[in-house]
């Protein structure tokens, strides 16, 4: 009987133990590892505060919503709304000015122009008032210039650059590459492209230029440096994921249509600036 108790409770102990250690076994065998999805280090070079190491950390690649997104952003910008200059706003006040010149006859011209020049920017409509009212009557209609004031201000287009800007300032920071430099570069774009020999072109977008703050990313030589807000680097690497990377420190953004990503234009002509990229596992 004894026995029988002890093998009874030995059982029960049991299926506690699997009933409260299988489900967090699963539990943790279905959950995603933290952390950067890819590592990659490499040395900068053709920039003035080469040679620096870099580390690249990618938490997630864009997805093809955000992809759109910036591409969107890029080639179609959103054209800001007429601005009004505030004078026009205010036109009434030269009919105004007109009529009360026009009203009190010559004797009053010159509060008609007084008047006529606290209306708005449209003060030579309120003068033409004060002037017809030395003719008597007359002002009523040197009034009528309908205080047309200051015209609206000329709307400024948005340029590509502008709009992909405010973009990836408000998308999620997907990954960073870090430098000597105080703080890193957040990664707000990051997409994979799959060769068919094994390689890959990896292109990433920051939100900020490379050297905003100092003279470490300063091309040398004599290439010409673009004025983004932002840097696009893109990455060439091997099948052993090995290789080099460009950015558009000196070289311009497009549409890679055949890709359907946003990409360097004339890759092979712009100078190497991350030499020695490989993959790191910790």
């Amino acid at each position: 009987m004894r026995s029988y108790t002890v093998w009874r409770i030995g059982s029960i102990v049991f299926l506690v133990a699997a009933v409260v250690v299988l489900p967090a076994i699963l539990v943790t065998a279905q959950t995603p590892a933290t952390g950067p999805i890819l590592r990659l280090t490499a040395t900068s070079e053709n920039v003035s505060g080469a040679p620096d190491s870099i580390r690249i950390d990618l938490l997630r690649w864009s997805t093809d919503a955000e992809r759109d997104q910036m591409i969107a952003a890029w080639t179609m910008p959103a054209a800001p709304a007429v601005a009004v200059a505030e004078g026009a706003a205010r036109g009434g006040g030269g009919r105004g000015g007109g009529r009360g010149a026009g009203a009190r006859g010559g004797t009053d011209a010159a509060g008609g122009d007084a008047n006529a020049a606290a209306g708005d920017a449209g003060a030579a409509d309120g003068a033409a008032a004060g002037r017809g009212g030395n003719r008597g009557g007359g002002g009523g209609r040197g009034g009528g210039g309908r205080g047309r004031g200051a015209a609206p201000e000329a709307a400024v287009p948005q340029t590509p650059e502008a709009s992909l800007a405010a973009a990836l300032e408000k998308s999620p920071t997907l990954g960073y590459l870090w430098s000597s430099e105080a703080a890193g570069y957040a990664v707000h774009y990051a997409v994979k492209l799959p060769q068919p020999d094994g390689s890959e072109r990896l292109i990433l977008i920051s939100d900020r230029r490379l050297g905003a703050w100092n003279n470490l990313w300063k091309p040398a030589g004599s290439a010409t440096a673009t004025n983004y807000e932002f840097s696009v680097i893109e990455l060439r690497l091997n099948a052993k994921g090995e290789g080099e990377g460009k950015s558009s420190l000196t070289g311009k953004l497009v549409v890679d249509t055949a890709a359907k990503t946003l990409a360097l234009e004339n890759y092979a002509s712009l100078p190497v600036v991350l030499k020695g990229v490989k993959r790191r596992t910790s």
